[in-house]
C-alpha cells in the first residue's frame, strides 16, 4: 500500500468518517452477555415499530432513552434478500438498510409519538444517509403494520412537507415484512462502547440533539 493511501486510511478513521468503517474496526470487540433487558418478548401487552434512520447504532440508543419503549434491537430490514448481514447489506445490492425494531408499551408511549421521535432525531432532508453515513444501506424508511399506522405516518409528512417546502421528507414510507436481527456485537452498542470513535463523535451527539428538544420523553435515569 502506497504511502498516501496509508495516510488516507488513518485520516478518515481519526476523524470519525463513517459508521461503517468504525463498525468494521470493531467486529471483535465482545458483547456484554447482560446486553439484552429481561423483558417477556411475547407479552401481549407491549407492542413493536419499525425504523430505519442511518446508522442502527445512533437510533438504537435514541429509542431506548424514551420511556415506554423496553427495548431496541439492531438489524435489516427493506430489502429483497434473506438473512442479510452486516457485510452483505454494506454492499448495498440487497435492498436492506440498518433498522431498529421498538419493543414498547402502548399504554405509556404511542405510536404517534415513536413517529414524532423518529423524524424529531434525524436530517429528514437527507437522502441516502444521515450524518457521515451514505449509502442505500443508511437511506430513512418508516415502516407501516397497518392502515391506521399508515395514516398517522401519512399525516405526519404531509405536515412536515408543507413546513419544509420547497424541500420534502426523504424517508421512504414502506409497509413491514421482515426484520431480520443483526449480529450480536451490533447490540447495545452505544451504551456498552461509550469511548469507541464513532460513537463519541457522531452517536453520541446525535443522542444529546434529541434530547435537548423531547426533554419530557425521557426516562428517569434510574431506568
Amino acid at each position: 500500500m502506497k504511502f498516501y493511501q496509508i495516510f488516507l486510511l488513518f485520516f478518515i478513521t481519526a476523524n470519525f468518517a463513517s459508521c461503517q468503517i468504525s463498525k468494521t474496526k470493531s467486529n471483535d470487540l465482545e458483547s456484554n452477555p447482560d446486553q439484552t433487558a429481561k423483558i417477556d418478548l411475547d407479552d401481549p401487552s407491549l407492542s413493536r415499530a419499525y425504523f430505519a434512520s442511518g446508522c442502527f447504532w445512533c437510533v438504537e440508543a435514541v429509542y431506548e432513552s424514551v420511556k415506554g419503549v423496553k427495548e431496541s434491537f439492531s438489524g435489516y430490514s427493506g430489502g429483497h434478500t434473506k438473512n442479510p448481514t452486516y457485510e452483505s447489506s454494506n454492499t448495498g445490492r440487497t435492498g436492506h438498510a440498518e433498522a431498529v425494531e421498538i419493543i414498547y408499551d402502548p399504554s405509556i408511549v404511542d405510536f404517534a409519538t415513536l413517529v414524532d421521535v423518529y423524524f424529531g432525531s434525524q436530517n429528514i432532508t437527507q437522502i441516502n444517509g444521515q450524518g457521515p453515513d451514505h449509502g442505500s444501506q443508511y437511506r430513512s424508511i418508516i415502516f407501516y403494520q397497518n392502515d391506521q399506522e399508515k395514516k398517522i405516518i401519512d399525516d405526519k409528512v404531509t405536515q412536515l412537507n408543507k413546513a419544509l417546502a420547497p424541500e420534502k421528507v426523504a424517508a421512504e414510507v414502506k409497509k413491514f415484512e421482515k426484520f431480520w436481527m443483526g449480529e450480536d456485537y451490533h447490540q447495545d452498542y452505544e451504551r456498552l462502547h461509550p469511548n469507541q470513535s464513532y460513537i463519541q463523535g457522531v452517536s453520541i451527539p446525535r443522542l444529546k440533539r434529541f434530547q435537548a428538544k423531547f426533554p419530557h420523553l425521557l426516562k428517569d435515569e434510574k431506568h
